[in-house]
């Protein structure tokens, strides 16, 4: 066990440099917003995909473009629209007259991350085309499942739904974005900073990876090396029972404490660690847990209210 523990050890090590890297060449384009990069880089790292909620203008593109480029993962984009079909995005069977056949053009879903702009002005049955993609890594169509390239992931944006023009994302699909995060108006330092330039000196076709996807594989498999006590399980356990018994909400699902776990367990190795502590799991608690506490009767809860009186009321002992 000793010897094991080590290796698992030195590979963390070696793999939080690499990552703590890419949080720094994504830290010099999107000013000010370390956490949120940080959170972003955990979501990916947990194999898991990513819903970005805020106002217009405020880098959530920019961020996907830049987790990309430090990653160096094949990146597509695709602008959702009301009138965006499903078949925009997976591809089509069209008949090939020299062959007598028909025969399937790849949609740009398949790329190894696909970044959904503005999700929630397409209709729900266009965004429906995403569940099976994000949920199992393929896309049927026509009887037949086309895998996707590995890794896979989804960074969807979307504007608040007071704006015109949305609609609202279904439960079933919201459970499928691992964390939803919200980068909000930069502090006044780095808005300084933006505003003489230093964003701008540094653009996002100057980033170089500093990840490769292979690498970025292995830190999937070491999340799941780290280690979890008995006792960190017990407590998220508390961490979840709340939510289904004290919250006001329908609670996190099996498959929510899943990825908060995974969370977690990322986190931790974000920070260089081979176990899981308590403090892991609060910093993920919200990204993860909140876009999946909906109202016992359909109405939508203050999450973030309610992530706050869950931490001061279970005991972490």
């Amino acid at each position: 066990m000793g010897a094991r523990a080590h290796v698992v050890s030195a590979t963390v090590s070696s793999l939080q440099r690499s990552l703590t890297e890419a949080a720094e060449s994504i830290g010099t384009v999107v000013l000010g917003k370390s956490r949120q990069i940080r959170l972003a880089l955990c979501c990916l790292c947990a194999g898991g995909h990513l819903l970005l909620e805020d106002l217009p203008g405020m880098g959530k593109t920019t961020l996907a473009q830049a987790l990309a480029r430090s990653l160096g993962l094949e990146y597509k984009r695709v602008q959702f629209t009301s009138d965006l079909l499903p078949a925009d995005i997976i591809g089509v069977s069209a008949f090939d007259r020299d062959q007598s056949r028909f025969q399937f053009l790849p949609g740009p879903i398949f790329t190894q991350l696909l970044l959904a702009d503005e999700i929630n002005r397409a209709t729900p049955r266009t965004q429906s085309a995403l569940l099976e993609a994000m949920a199992e890594g393929q896309v049927s169509i026509d009887g037949h499942s086309h895998p996707l390239p590995s890794p896979f992931f989804v960074i969807a944006t979307q504007n608040p739904l007071h704006q015109s023009g949305t609609y609202v994302l279904p439960e079933s699909q919201l459970d499928r974005f691992f964390m939803r995060l919200s980068l909000g108006y930069p502090d006044p330092a780095a808005e300084r900073r933006l505003l003489q330039g230093e964003g701008a000196a540094h653009p996002l076709s100057r980033l170089e990876p500093v990840v490769t996807p292979e690498q970025l594989e292995a830190v999937r498999t070491a999340v799941e090396q780290v280690h979890v006590s008995d006792a960190l399980l017990d407590y998220l356990q508390r961490l979840v029972a709340w939510t289904r018994t004290e919250s006001g909400t329908v609670g996190l699902s099996p498959r929510g404490a899943l990825a908060l776990l995974r969370a977690a367990r990322s986190w931790a190795l974000l920070a260089g660690r081979d176990h899981v502590l308590p403090e892991d799991v609060q910093q993920v608690l919200g990204p993860v847990a909140e876009h999946r506490l909906a109202g016992v009767d359909g109405s939508s809860p203050d999450a973030a209210a309610c992530i706050a009186r869950l931490l001061e009321q279970v005991p972490v002992i």
